[in-house]
């Protein structure tokens, strides 16, 4: 007898459908696997057999053959099990075909019949919407995951004997037949975390007004300045005074973790602006995405949020030249023999390094770096990386007196918040219907259109592009950056002013990369 179990795979950070087919009949008895299959999809008929023995099933001596569809693709993981031993039970007729009649079915399981967690869920979940599929049966550990799209009935199961009697429907069962988990907002969203606030830096007023240009714009930024100064703790509080995540890029964003497997079973979306941090030891395979058959790497997982590079001359240079590609095209190619993955990488850089290997310089009362090792320090990020940040700015030492005179006085990330909000709101309705959100993604050819200067200020940004020597991309990065000024000011034109605040952020880079 012949049954078709639909279930689903992920490729890259897509998802496709894919089928397991089983055919039962006379023969030698054994159960065989074909479909392009790597060792742990593999081991899945051990796994299926053990656990239909302690589920008290019992499997008549059968030729068994599961075939699983698209055959051209690489099938990898322990999510097929359950599928494979369904399909089974309904090729030698233990449970009815109407049974698995438009229903995904998805799970690894336990050898005492446990069904356990898999990645992946909720792009599985979406495309099986797409595709018209009514019902999805999954790991109870899954179920917000995929609760959190409509429209589709949402079956948690513990163990394979809970999953047979669904499916069977058996008289017995009825009276207690699992309920579908319902998709609630108060499940999916979190509260926000007040542990860090902009109110507790004193000082560095210049350099709290360009992050907050910065977040306004999701325009990257490098800080410089000796250790101390408070470079990472502004980094930290940069997601406080973000725009937040809107439907669509919480699950843009949770997809992303869904495949990575992080996605853990206490919350079904990432509902606040990723901040990752990773040590400068990391390697690029982790900083990118690698492996056999590739997960999202570093990059990819801050999507829509803050990467933060702290001590950026520290990371392998190999690692630093990486972000070239993302920075610019906000996506990220592997390559691997199974086949290319692009990722998405529409992040915000926040870079924070010293100015020196012992980073106090310029003050030679305390920097006894020779002008060849500062030269070879600072050389170890790029022009054509430092070219694609958007905001530098210094953050000098902090003396006593700021520390102390400025207690009680400071903004909190609220009030910053709310400024950032409205040039969030702004931007909004500029690029409506456009597919731009922020002034740091316009491309090129969108810069005239929506970023408009007058007969002075186009002449003053002639004059800057021969006098600092700009590339194009330079350019273009200060017009972006004096429309986000422009932005937060409330003011719908481009102003000199707004170009002159704007230019002060590329003079630090001539400062000390000259």
């Amino acid at each position: 007898m012949y049954s078709r179990v639909i279930t689903g795979a992920v490729r890259g950070i897509d998802s496709v459908l894919a089928t397991v087919e089983v055919d039962a009949s006379k023969g030698m008895p054994g159960i065989e696997m074909v479909g392009q299959l790597d060792n742990a999809v593999r081991e899945a008929k051990e796994r299926v057999r053990v656990a239909l023995k302690n589920a008290f099933v019992n499997i008549p001596p059968m030729r068994i053959t599961v075939s699983i569809s698209p055959a051209e693709m690489r099938k990898e993981g322990a999510a097929y099990d359950l599928p494979i031993a369904v399909g089974i039970l309904v090729s030698i007729g233990l449970i009815p075909k109407e049974g698995i009649r438009d229903t995904l079915i998805l799970g690894e399981l336990g050898l005492d019949g446990a069904v356990h967690a898999v990645r992946g869920v909720l792009p599985i979940v979406q495309k099986a919407k797409q595709e018209h599929v009514k019902r999805c049966i999954l790991p109870v550990s899954n179920v917000q995951e995929g609760a959190v799209i409509d429209a589709v009935e949402i079956i948690g199961v513990e163990n394979l004997s809970e999953t047979i009697a669904y499916l069977r429907e058996v008289e017995e069962c009825k009276a207690q037949k699992i309920a579908p988990a319902e998709r609630t907002l108060l499940q999916c969203f979190g509260g926000t975390d007040a542990s860090v606030d902009f109110a507790e830096i004193n000082g560095q007023e210049t350099v709290k007004r360009a992050v907050e240009v910065a977040a306004a714009g999701f325009h990257h930024v490098l800080m410089l300045g000796p250790p101390g100064s408070g470079k990472t703790m502004l980094a930290k509080r940069i997601p406080t005074i973000l725009p937040d995540l809107s439907m669509d890029e919480c699950l843009e964003v949770s997809t992303i973790y869904s495949v990575a497997g992080k996605l853990g079973s206490s919350g079904a979306l990432i509902t606040e602006r990723p901040f990752l941090s990773p040590h400068h030891t990391i390697s690029e395979q982790a900083l990118a995405g690698g492996g056999r058959i590739p997960r999202p790497g570093v990059i990819s997982l801050a999507h829509r949020g803050v990467l933060f590079m702290d001590e950026l001359p520290e990371f392998r240079h190999n690692a630093v030249e990486i972000l070239r590609q993302p920075l610019e095209d906000k996506q990220i190619h592997i390559a691997r023999t199974y086949g290319s993955f692009v990722y998405p990488a529409d992040f915000m850089l926040v870079a924070a390094m010293n100015p020196c290997p012992c980073g106090y310089f310029p003050d030679r009362s305390r920097c006894n770096c020779s002008e060849a090792e500062i030269k070879k320090y600072l050389s170890k990020i790029s022009g054509p990386v430092l070219d694609r940040i958007d905001v530098v700015t210094e953050a000098p030492r902090v003396d006593i007196h700021q520390l102390t005179a400025a207690e009680g006085l400071n903004e909190h990330s609220a009030v910053v918040k709310a400024r950032v909000m409205e040039a969030r709101a702004r931007q909004q309705r500029r690029y409506q219907g456009t597919g731009y959100k922020f002034n740091a993604e316009l491309r090129a050819g969108d810069i005239r259109t929506f970023c408009k200067l007058d007969t002075e200020g186009q002449a003053m940004m002639e004059e800057i592009f021969t006098i600092m020597n700009l590339s194009a991309r330079a350019y273009h990065k200060i017009i972006k950056v004096a429309r986000t000024i422009a932005d937060l000011e409330g003011k719908e034109d481009i102003q000199t002013e707004h170009i002159s605040e704007a230019v002060c952020y590329r003079k630090n880079d001539r400062k000390y990369w000259g």
